[in-house]
């Protein structure tokens, strides 16, 4: 299968390239220079030249914080874009993949988030994600939207890494306790859409129709980033990594003061991912263990 994959060099899109290839299909991956997801008007011209099967999107404006003081390039990379892409997918028939957020919903309650439930995002980053969505399913094309949690990986830049580097630094870090969910690796995530694409290789379009245009993927349990955070330091000890951290103290979202609000409750329910692909993720933990090894082996900072 000719793939189109946006974002090769970030975390979903760097474990999705490798992964892809070793199956058999034929990947372009243009980088951002030729690919420009913050001008959505050249999008089609780069489409037209290399003539997909298939297109997956995991590239975005994931700086949540900065969000709040740059909408126009927010909406113009997670909403303008998505758009372009799926108006030339759905002219061709053409699948499309795009990976958006827990931060559509408002974070309520404490019940997981099911794919039908109403999106009320309160920050500018996930209602840039939320307008992609209803873009992508206004073009009409086949599509599948992947919602998922707290993405890390053993490269890029996220909170595995940040946690492993000020641990080796500071004696004491302060992590948010109140917000719940589940981290979910790039890996995961690259497993389970390669399993999708491979198990719908007949037909893409009645896969995705199947599940209603949207699935939540993400590693199974809960804990908050204060846990997580704990789990990381308590794994990269047990690997023989001597690290200065003594305490990590619990705080609320309010103490913290990030710029952007965030969701309290980013638990995702897993339901339709079962039901229609017969896929179950791994836990988070199971796959924080193999993320850990994996930075270990490349001399994560």
């Amino acid at each position: 299968m000719r793939i189109l994959l946006t974002g090769a060099s970030g975390q979903v899109g760097g474990a999705l390239l490798p992964l892809l290839r070793r199956r058999g299909h034929e990947v372009i991956a243009p980088d951002s220079a030729a690919l420009d997801l913050a001008r959505p008007e050249g999008l089609a011209a780069v489409l037209d030249g290399v003539a997909p099967d298939l297109i997956i999107n995991p590239a975005a404006y994931t700086a949540v914080d900065q969000a709040e003081d740059a909408p126009d390039t927010a909406f113009a990379v997670n909403a303008a874009a998505p758009a372009a892409l799926a108006r030339w997918a759905a002219g061709r028939a053409v699948p499309l993949v795009q990976f958006s957020t827990d931060y559509v919903f408002d974070g309520s309650g404490t019940t997981p988030w099911r794919e039908d439930d109403p999106c009320r995002p309160l920050s500018v980053y996930g209602s840039s994600k939320r307008d992609g969505e209803v873009a992508i399913q206004a073009a009409g094309g086949p599509h599948l939207i992947i919602r998922t949690s707290w993405v890390y990986a053993a490269q890029g830049r996220n909170f595995l890494r940040t946690i492993i580097r000020l641990a080796r630094e500071r004696d004491e870090l302060r992590i948010v306790s109140d917000q719940t969910g589940a981290p979910t690796s790039a890996a995961t995530l690259a497993a389970v859409l390669t399993a999708i694409i491979e198990g719908g290789a007949g037909d893409l379009a009645a896969a995705f129709a199947a599940a209603s245009g949207i699935v939540h993927v993400a590693n199974a349990g809960t804990t908050s980033w204060h846990g997580f955070a704990e789990a990381i330091v308590a794994g990269m000890r047990a690997r023989g990594v001597r690290l200065a951290v003594r305490e990590i103290r619990a705080v609320s979202t309010a103490e913290y003061g990030a710029r952007a609000i965030r969701p309290l409750n980013s638990r995702l329910d897993l339901a339709r991912l079962r039901q229609v692909f017969g896929i179950t993720p791994p836990d988070w933990r199971e796959a924080l263990a193999a993320e850990l090894d994996r930075a270990l082996r490349e001399g994560a900072d």
